[in-house]
């Protein structure tokens, strides 16, 4: 919580005999995505940035001032002395995967980074309802962000993996074309692949690739041996835990509800989240706190768009349409031994990659996702990540004609519901996919802004890459 949080921090910084601050912190995430853990970490150290010290101390004087008091609509800019106003280096909004390797690579280069987040932990939304697969770069036009930070993200991940103990494997993917008319797409595929630097691909006959995984059916595939798969929250631990060492603080539970442009920076309202999930709109919302960074980095993923609808001062025009497409993944049971050892895809369709085959670290294979276009929520439902996750027994049905295409003896009764992700798409249905947007001041005059929209797949993959990328080009 925001305020106790902020408080508290209050309170104990004030001891002259503490340098620095160890104590528990509690993450959590899905692991199967059908059961929450908790994981804790003791003796975490934290540093907190010496000028939010200040406002914390400001804040703890001020914290008894009633709404009536400090009462400003989210539409209207608020005054300097309704509430608390510190300002800052650098703040990352959203702490999505995209979002700690932002703050992990500003941090290295010596900058003071704060992260926010609504949730009560990193990595709930996107990041953490995917496929977890680290893609090779096939798929994207050439010379594209996509394709650009896809390559670079995926020899910057395997590295960091690797040099950090982060669980991954390259288990390489077959993209298999399952009708001659389908044999054309496989070829596109792969001169794509070849112009966007995909080493070693390889175009395979049916029997070659049947060979290799006797449950599959094919005419043809497509073999990129450098894709793999990671585990998504191992990551994010390690980056949270690389950006903390480096002086980067996290604070959960603090949504960023919008800002105004003054004096060519932009203001930043913070409330706790605890008070926005209470809000029912019978008043006006006001901030609690005021932060006015150096660099803002609109990394919020399915909320980024409407948070910055409410940047007063930034043209709407530059902002692109939303469009949120919701995917279901089911797994596999009653089998001791998986089907495949391999990613397997069919040829992408309208809004995604397709119904392809996944497996996790522990040989746990699934199926998914599906493309379903959703409807939008309100803004203060998407700044709390309010979306319907559920996944309905009945989607099963779509499933196994799309399965069964290249898996023949996938069985009756055989899928169970697993768990959805939303993409947070900029491109809707029958419309071709727009590449990653990432916008600076030379796009929408704010300076010390950056947005990123539209940062779905292959985002995961591309978040190092991204991240070198911001550091590289917004960095002053």
């Amino acid at each position: 919580m925001l305020l106790y949080f902020l408080i508290f921090y209050t309170s104990i910084l004030t001891k002259s005999n503490l340098e620095r601050i160890k104590f528990p912190i509690t993450y959590g995430r899905h692991i199967t995505r059908t059961e929450n853990f908790r994981f804790r970490r003791e003796g975490q150290e934290r540093k907190m940035l010496p000028r939010l010290k200040q406002t914390l101390q400001s804040l703890k004087r001020t914290a008894t001032i009633s709404k009536a008091q400090a009462i400003k609509n989210l539409s209207t800019q608020i005054k300097k002395e309704d509430v608390p106003t510190e300002k800052l280096d650098c703040v990352v909004i959203g702490a999505g995967v995209v979002g700690i390797a932002i703050a992990r690579e500003l941090a290295s280069k010596g900058r003071e980074v704060l992260v926010l987040d609504s949730a009560s932990t990193f990595g709930t939304g996107t990041s953490s309802r995917n496929s977890e697969v680290i893609h090779a770069g096939i798929y994207y036009p050439p010379d594209s962000l996509k394709a650009l930070f896809c390559v670079r993200g995926r020899e910057l991940l395997y590295r960091y993996c690797y040099e950090h103990g982060v669980p991954c494997k390259q288990v390489g993917k077959l993209i298999v074309a399952t009708g001659p008319l389908e044999i054309s797409k496989l070829n596109e595929l792969m001169n794509r692949g070849t112009q966007n630097g995909v080493d070693n691909l390889k175009m395979l006959e049916g029997f070659e690739a049947m060979k290799m995984e006797p449950e599959l059916q094919c005419k043809k595939a497509l073999l990129s041996p450098v894709s793999g798969i990671v585990d998504s929250h191992s990551l994010m631990l390690s980056l949270v835990g690389e950006a903390e060492n480096n002086g980067t603080t996290f604070s959960y539970n603090s949504t960023v509800i919008g800002g105004h442009l003054e004096g060519n920076c932009l203001h930043l309202y913070i409330v706790e989240s605890k008070d926005l999930e209470n809000w029912n709109g019978d008043y006006p919302l006001h901030p609690e706190l005021v932060l006015v960074p150096k660099l803002v980095v609109n990394s919020a993923g399915l909320s980024s768009l409407a948070l910055a609808k409410r940047f007063h001062g930034l043209d709407n025009g530059i902002i692109p349409p939303g469009f949120f497409a919701r995917g279901c993944y089911f797994t596999l049971s009653s089998t001791k031994v998986p089907p495949f050892e391999h990613l397997i895809y069919p040829i992408p369709e309208d809004g995604g990659l397709g119904v392809h085959v996944t497996l996790d670290l522990d040989g746990q294979l699934k199926f998914g996702p599906d493309v379903e276009w959703i409807d939008g929520i309100d803004d203060v439902s998407s700044f709390l990540n309010k979306y319907d996750y559920s996944v309905s027994t009945s989607r099963a049905e779509r499933f196994y004609p799309e399965i069964r295409k290249y898996y023949p003896n996938l069985k009756d009764g055989s899928l169970q519901p697993g768990y959805s992700g939303i993409r947070p798409k900029i491109s809707g249905p029958r419309q071709s996919p727009i590449d990653f947007v990432i916008q600076g001041e030379d796009i929408h005059g704010v300076p010390g802004l950056v947005n990123l929209f539209g940062i779905e797949s292959p985002g995961l993959t591309a978040s190092m890459a991204i991240a070198e990328h911001i550091a590289s080009r917004f960095l002053k």
